[in-house]
């Protein structure tokens, strides 16, 4: 594995293959969570089924946390490969010429969405993990003898204005880290062809309804608790 990632092809290769699959889980995500928005018994049943299924919690979870953590490495990894090329390239290396503000901007949007991954983690993940496997507590976040209760947690984190500040700054960001991402990690593939002009109209598309999607939740749950 080392061996295939000393490439620089191959690095950008792997680092779009996990943007892929991120963007793919984002769409899931969202698609579970806005249900929240129009009905609670939906949503608590679908995170119920997310929560406790087994193929799920011990296949795809890791594999989830996997792609998060080899991405934002690997992204830092390509950030300081790219920095010692122009260092010692013979021509002066104009940024807002040769690249949109976006792109040279990934690491440090990346990082705030790093960040928000890890309050993120901390606001559900982690209290559902301890409740179901370091306490054995079933009910708690699962279930209180009259249904689940995930939505009751999803609205309790939203009532702090500062934390719903961070969650939509943080997805602004994502908004804007994606708008560069999405096409790059199509062209790393090869996706690079006739194809192009819609990959560039999806992404931009993705880019704008996936992040505004999810800042619905969180101000809708905030004004609505």
């Amino acid at each position: 594995m080392s061996g295939f990632l000393s490439s620089s092809i191959a690095r950008k290769f792997a680092m779009a293959l996990s943007a892929l699959f991120l963007i793919f889980f984002l769409i899931i995500h969202l698609a579970v969570n806005i249900t929240s928005v129009f009905s609670e018994n939906l949503f608590n049943e679908l995170s119920h089924f997310m929560g406790t299924n087994p193929l799920v919690q011990f296949a795809l979870q890791p594999v989830l946390i996997f792609g998060v953590v080899f991405h934002f490495v690997m992204g830092f990894v390509l950030e300081l490969k790219n920095k010692s090329a122009r260092n010692v390239k013979y021509y002066n290396f104009k940024g807002s010429a040769n690249s949109t503000w976006m792109s040279r901007n990934m690491i440090y949007s990346g990082l705030v969405v790093l960040a928000f991954f890890v309050l993120h983690f901390i606001d559900f993940w982690i209290p559902e993990i301890n409740t179901k496997y370091i306490k054995g507590d079933m009910s708690g976040l699962l279930a209180d003898g009259e249904g689940y209760r995930y939505f009751e947690e999803l609205q309790h984190k939203f009532v702090s204005p500062l934390r719903v500040g961070a969650y939509v700054v943080s997805f602004v960001l994502l908004a804007l880290h994606l708008l560069h991402g999405f096409q790059s990690a199509f062209q790393s593939i090869g996706f690079n062809n006739k194809y192009n002009s819609f990959v560039k109209a999806a992404g931009k598309w993705y880019s704008i309804l996936i992040p505004a999607g999810f800042i619905f939740i969180a101000l809708f749950h905030h004004f609505n608790h």
